[in-house]
């Protein structure tokens, strides 16, 4: 008799933006007239950048054309991307990271999903609580996160580390020793980043007991304090402790046509064996490689043009969090991030549960957010919203939120 992977049927409910999706589609069908303003994914409104547009046209035509055709990409992409993504990215920081540790993907989510795949299912995983939910989630299906505690939600075998006001959202070192430790900064979902004396005590840290971190820096194009890292190989040590995820969607805005990259150094090791063949192996079996034309345009982001017109966009986006930050600190609400990253992290008003103030945003002020609960149990009580939307949106949501 066939049967299913059993770990999949542990996982309570639906992932939290489908939940998300589902009831605003519910009320919107329910309220048809109602001009809902949607602050909750973290999905680009800005369209794509003129240099990248560019590179897009210009990747086509060569494949109509027999001698500049492209079939397969190659497995873990093509020098030209790998290259640019090295020198921009990592030697103009002083990073000493080779095109050859560069895997190019589809994009971070799927990559930080895919990553545990290559370790022991005995690993035990630390998580910042509240976390982006693709961590646990993809464990849990390996079958590595023990059982789920409706009460607490939370899972027995993982290592739960609080970030809340009172450790400014940076997690203490945990007391329990991890084999692998998900870090996100700048963070997501509360918005705010880490300096660079505290994220070298995380490298220091695992190099210590021999943990290795899984450093998701998608959002690193918004950290606007000049002492922040940009990467965690900022750090003395990193190399040989740390993996680091990229993503085009929310510097570039290519969350439609999809490219990320994996970095894993050649030097790093688990239980003595190297990572990066592993991944490379895992790699190359099971991904055909990013599409040429959308490789070509990752190339474009990196050209003088590009930088220029990827930094006034993502320089919109940081209007619309300072906007959100500033309105709603005016407004009398407790207010985090929105400074090096896109994203709102507020305290609800009265008390109120997370899904009770997203319940109430939607039905009396048609502004959909992110219930912080969504993200883990410290997120209770706790609010996320984007500042990828519209500058008028962001103005419009800002009125209503005030009238509530």
């Amino acid at each position: 008799m066939v049967t299913v992977n059993e770990n999949y049927l542990k996982l309570p409910g639906n992932y939290l933006f489908s939940t998300i999706a589902k009831k605003v589609n519910e009320y919107a069908s329910n309220n048809p007239d109602a001009n809902i303003i949607r602050l909750g994914i973290g999905d680009v409104t800005e369209p794509i950048i003129p240099s990248v547009i560019e590179a897009l046209h210009k990747a086509v035509d060569e494949m109509a054309v027999k001698e500049t055709f492209r079939g397969y990409a190659p497995d873990l992409g093509y020098d030209f991307l790998r290259n640019a993504i090295s020198e921009n990215d990592y030697k103009s920081r002083g990073c000493d990271i080779n095109p050859d540790e560069i895997f190019v993907s589809d994009g971070a989510k799927s990559d930080c999903s895919n990553i545990q795949e290559i370790f022991g299912a005995d690993s035990k995983i630390a998580v910042c609580d509240p976390v982006y939910p693709v961590y646990v989630d993809s464990n849990v299906m390996a079958g590595r996160t023990g059982t789920y505690n409706p009460d607490t939600t939370m899972w027995s075998n993982v290592i739960y580390m609080p970030c809340t006001s009172d450790n400014n959202f940076t997690p203490e070192l945990p007391k329990e020793t991890p084999d692998l430790i998900y870090l996100c900064y700048p963070n997501n979902p509360t918005g705010t980043g880490i300096s660079k004396e505290n994220l070298q005590k995380w490298v220091d840290y695992a190099l210590k007991v021999g943990a290795i971190i899984l450093y998701d820096a998608a959002y690193e194009a918004y950290i606007t304090d000049a002492t922040m890292p940009h990467s965690i190989y900022e750090c003395e040590g990193a190399l040989d402790c740390a993996i680091e995820f990229r993503s085009f969607s929310k510097n570039a805005g290519f969350t439609g046509m999809r490219l990320g990259f994996t970095v894993i150094p050649k030097r790093l090791k688990a239980s003595g064996e190297a990572v990066h063949p592993l991944w490379a192996r895992r790699h190359g079996t099971k991904y055909n490689g990013a599409p040429y034309i959308v490789q070509r345009a990752g190339e474009a982001v990196y050209s003088e043009s590009g930088k220029a017109e990827i930094k006034a966009q993502v320089a919109k986006y940081m209007s619309n969090a300072t906007y959100l930050r500033n309105e709603l600190i005016a407004a009398g609400y407790e207010v985090y991030g929105g400074v090096n990253a896109p994203y709102i992290w507020m305290k609800t008003p009265d008390g109120l549960g997370s899904w009770e103030f997203f319940d109430l945003l939607l039905k009396t002020a048609n502004v959909v957010g992110t219930p912080g609960v969504g993200f883990g149990p410290s997120g209770e009580n706790y609010f996320r919203l984007t500042a990828f939307g519209t500058y008028e949106n962001s103005v419009e949501a800002i009125k209503r939120i005030k009238n509530l």
